[in-house]
């Protein structure tokens, strides 16, 4: 046991006394805000480019009332300069692009026929604006030779909000599964770099002693068993303490952002609000407000404690393997065969979280998932704001800590022959040896 302390100690202050550790647990947080507000500019900065778009209205039937402007696609007529006239100005480059519409008798035929002229591919939502524009139009005229009445049809349209309850009586809502859905993702991928940066710190610890043969050294005095778990758990201790530490400065961070804003502090962590007090938010935060009020309402405790509980679990089981990896391979580039079975679970689990967590918590393949034990870390996670009994956490807990047992178990197999195995490139075949190897 003693051994086993040294080992976990020796790990964690070399991983601590790291510097890029240090200056990446302080500068990672800035990194990801400073990440976040430049993906806003630069989308806002896209967003204000303002396209103009020349239309040349063969068929008669449209005018600039037709197309409404936005603030960043304005249209112009140029339906007397013709069609070829206003594709040279466009070329010159005035213009983003030529709408072309066609006289065509039929609406039907029109509405097919409509051309979009432009020297490169135009976007997505500008396509989508000029189209809303003509659908509206034709629709209008198809009604009236219908002989529909138009107002009426707007005039019956009732927008429905549906209110949502659960059977004790609690409000959610719509924004409340936006919230979940943030929250849960984050944690989910989180989790995810984490495993995959510590655990391939494991592996290239490995590596690294096994090349300078100081591992021939070590395990003279020290069991491959207790080598193998100390690097897992010294460095698993590090990355504990580099969430704590972020935790620290995010909660800190809250704290003096709300102070900035003029926020009483204790209503962002309040479960329920009064008017004055939800007034107060509304006026600094506006419509953001809100999503900070079903924030405030996520069980948050728990999630922390279930995160702390599935990282350490999931990644100890995938370090495991990592240093089974490590001690099969002499260098880098020969453990990338053996990457892709440990990397699959991983991004099965995050491709789970984000396309069926995201529809349907509760449905059967998201349930599948939180329980087998090589997704259940992340999937468990992502699903955790939207309620879960505790009857499933628990199962799912009982079946990572035993599959966390078993693979240990086997990668410490191949971890003790593998550290002293020098000059072949290791198969699954020599891997299934090692395993079977009993003395």
């Amino acid at each position: 046991m003693d051994k086993l302390k040294l080992i976990i100690q020796r790990e964690f202050i070399a991983k601590v006394k790291n510097r890029s550790f240090i200056i990446m647990t302080f500068l990672s947080p800035l990194i990801m805000i400073g990440m976040g507000f430049l993906i806003m500019f630069l989308t806002k900065q896209n967003d204000n480019k303002i396209k103009e778009i020349a239309y040349v209205d063969n068929s008669g039937i449209f005018s600039k009332s037709d197309f409404k402007d936005t603030k960043t696609i304005k249209y112009v007529e140029y339906t007397k300069l013709g069609l070829e006239e206003t594709k040279k100005k466009v070329e010159e480059g005035k213009y983003y692009g030529v709408l072309h519409l066609p006289k065509i008798d039929s609406l039907e035929s029109l509405a097919k026929s409509v051309e979009f002229f432009s020297k490169d591919t135009p976007g997505l939502s500008t396509m989508n604006n000029v189209e809303k524009n003509i659908n509206s139009k034709l629709s209008s005229l198809k009604m009236k030779q219908l002989g529909i009445n138009e107002d009426k049809i707007k005039s019956s349209k009732i927008r429905t909000d549906i209110k949502l309850l659960n059977f004790s009586g609690e409000k959610s809502s719509k924004l409340a599964s936006g919230a979940k859905v943030i929250v849960g993702s984050i944690a989910g991928y989180l989790l995810m770099i984490f495993v995959m940066v510590y655990g391939q710190s494991v592996m290239q610890s490995v590596i690294e002693e096994k090349t300078s043969r100081i591992i021939e050294v070590i395990v003279s005095s020290v069991k491959p068993f207790q080598l193998m778990l100390g690097k897992i758990v010294g460095n698993a201790s590090a990355g504990l303490l580099q969430f704590f530490i972020w935790g620290i400065l995010l909660f800190v961070g809250v704290i003096v952002g709300a102070m900035f804003l003029g926020i009483d502090s204790s209503e962002l962590f309040s479960q329920d609000m009064n008017p004055e007090q939800m007034a107060q938010m509304e006026a600094a935060l506006g419509d953001k407000a809100k999503m900070f009020v079903e924030l405030g309402k996520l069980p948050w405790l728990t999630m922390f404690f279930l995160f702390i509980f599935y990282f350490l679990a999931g990644y100890m089981l995938y370090s495991s393997l990592y240093a089974a990896v490590g001690a099969a391979v002499d260098n880098q580039t020969d453990s990338q065969q053996f990457m892709m079975p440990i990397m699959m679970p991983l991004m099965l689990a995050i491709y789970v979280g984000a396309f069926t967590v995201v529809n349907d918590a509760h449905g059967p393949v998201s349930v599948f998932f939180s329980h087998f034990p090589l997704t259940s870390p992340i999937v468990m996670l992502m699903r955790v704001p939207f309620g879960v009994a505790w009857w499933e956490i628990l199962v799912s807990m009982l079946l990572l800590v035993a599959t966390f047992a078993g693979v240990v178990w086997i990668a410490a197999k191949i971890y003790r022959v593998g550290i002293l195995m020098y000059g072949k490139k290791p198969t699954y075949k020599d891997l299934w040896k090692w395993i079977r190897y009993s003395s």
